[in-house]
C-alpha cells in the first residue's frame, strides 16, 4: 500500500515539474519573437515587407458632380370642388389629355340656376324702377333722394346678380391648364364634399427635376447649365435637361445647395415620381493624376508611400477631387511613380518593400526610372 502511495507521490512531482517547465519555455519564447518581429521592422534592409502598389498614370479627367433626383410634373393640381353636391355628369376618361378650360365634372346646379333667374328678375325690376324715377326727378315729381334709394337698389341686385353666376360657375369643375389627367375615384351620382380629391391633372410636357449638391459647387453653377439625367426604368437612354434655377439659400444644416432643372418631354417618356441620377459636368480636363483612396495615409499633411529603389518613401500630397473611390493628386508625385495602396501601417522612411498584387509587374524598372529622376 505504501509502495503505490509514494509512486502516485512521485508521478505528481514529476507531473508538475514538466508543467512548470513548459510554461517557462513559452513565456521566454515570446518576447524573444516579439523582439525578432519588431527588429526585422526597425532595421531597414531586413526582411522587405509586402505590399500592394499602383503605377501612377496621367488621364482625361471629366470635371463633374453627380446627385439624385425625382422627376415633377411641370404643373401638377388636384382638383377639387369649392362647393358640396351630387355628381350629375363626368366629361373625360381615365388618363386622358384635355385642354385648357375643358369641363371635367359638373353637380347638380339646379339651386344655383333658380337663384340666378330669381337675382335677374330683381335686376330687370330695380333697372325698371330707376330708370322711372329718373323721370320723376327731371319733372320736379320725385326728390334727389329717392333716386339715390333706387339707384343703390339697382347695384345691390346687380350684384346679386353676380354673386348667383358665381355660384352657378362653381358647380362645373374645369381644368385649369392642359394635361394629363389620372384615374378618378367618383362615379356620377355620388355626393361630393368641399375639399374633396375628384381627379389629378398632370402637365407632363416638361419635367422638372430637384437636387441638391454640396455647398462648394455654388460658384461653379449658372443658368443654362447641361445637366444630363438618367434612370433605371430606360437604362442606356440619357436625357439632356437645363439647369433653371439655384436656391439663394444654403442648407444649414447639411451645408447643401438646391437646384432645379428642366428637360422636355415632348415624347412623354418620362413620367412624374421617377427616381433619376444627375450628372453635371463642368468641363474636361487633360493628363490629371489619379489615385486610388487607398493610397493615401490621413492625417495633418495628406501623404503616400513612393516605392524608390525597392524601399519606401514617405511624399505629402495636395489633393484634388475625389470621384469613384479615386482621388486627384495635385501636387506631390507625377506620372511613372509608383506608389504603395496597401500595407502603409507597416512602412517608415527606408523600408524595404517587396511588390505584389497587380501592380507588382514591372516594379524594379519603374522604381529605378523614378529615382533617376
Amino acid at each position: 500500500m505504501k509502495k503505490n502511495t509514494r509512486s502516485g507521490f512521485v508521478f505528481l512531482v514529476a507531473f508538475g515539474l514538466a508543467a512548470l517547465g513548459y510554461v517557462a519555455f513559452n513565456a521566454n519564447r515570446a518576447p524573444a519573437a516579439s523582439v525578432s518581429s519588431s527588429a526585422v521592422a526597425a532595421e531597414p534592409g531586413a526582411f522587405p515587407v509586402a505590399v500592394e502598389v499602383v503605377k501612377v498614370s496621367a488621364s482625361d479627367f471629366l470635371d463633374e458632380v453627380s446627385a439624385v433626383g425625382t422627376l415633377k410634373s411641370k404643373e401638377s393640381v388636384v382638383l377639387r370642388p369649392e362647393i358640396a353636391g351630387r355628381i350629375l355628369s363626368i366629361g373625360f376618361k381615365d388618363g386622358a389629355v384635355v385642354a385648357q378650360g375643358a369641363r371635367l365634372v359638373s353637380l347638380d346646379a339646379a339651386v344655383q340656376e333658380a337663384e340666378l333667374q330669381q337675382a335677374k328678375a330683381n335686376l330687370g325690376l330695380a333697372e325698371t324702377s330707376f330708370k322711372r324715377n329718373q323721370e320723376l326727378v327731371a319733372k320736379k315729381f320725385l326728390s334727389q333722394q329717392a333716386l339715390d334709394i333706387s339707384l343703390a337698389n339697382l347695384k345691390l341686385q346687380q350684384a346679386t346678380v353676380q354673386l348667383a353666376a358665381a355660384k352657378l360657375a362653381k358647380t362645373q369643375v374645369k381644368a385649369p391648364f392642359g394635361g394629363m389627367l389620372g384615374l378618378r375615384n367618383v362615379s356620377v351620382g355620388d355626393y361630393v364634399k368641399e375639399g374633396q380629391d375628384l381627379i389629378n391633372l398632370e402637365d407632363i410636357s416638361t419635367l422638372r427635376v430637384d437636387f441638391r449638391l454640396p455647398e462648394n459647387y455654388l460658384g461653379r453653377l449658372s443658368q443654362g447649365q447641361t445637366v444630363t439625367l438618367t434612370t433605371d426604368a430606360l437604362p442606356g437612354q440619357p436625357f439632356k435637361a437645363l439647369l433653371d434655377a439655384v436656391d439663394p439659400m444654403v442648407d444649414q444644416n447639411g451645408r447643401a445647395i438646391s437646384a432645379r432643372a428642366r428637360l422636355d418631354n415632348a415624347a412623354a417618356k418620362l413620367r412624374p415620381g421617377m427616381f433619376v441620377r444627375v450628372r453635371v459636368l463642368f468641363g474636361q480636363r487633360k493628363n490629371v493624376l489619379m489615385l486610388p483612396e487607398q493610397a493615401i495615409v490621413p492625417g495633418a499633411q495628406p501623404a503616400v508611400f513612393r516605392i524608390v529603389d525597392d524601399k519606401a518613401q514617405r511624399v505629402p500630397v495636395k489633393l484634388g477631387l475625389r470621384r469613384a473611390a479615386e482621388v486627384e493628386v495635385v501636387d506631390g508625385l507625377q506620372a511613372g511613380d509608383v506608389v504603395v495602396t496597401a500595407g502603409q501601417l507597416k512602412l517608415r522612411d527606408g523600408v524595404l518593400v517587396r511588390a505584389i498584387g497587380e501592380g507588382a509587374p514591372g516594379v524594379a524598372a519603374s522604381a529605378g526610372a523614378a529615382g533617376a529622376k
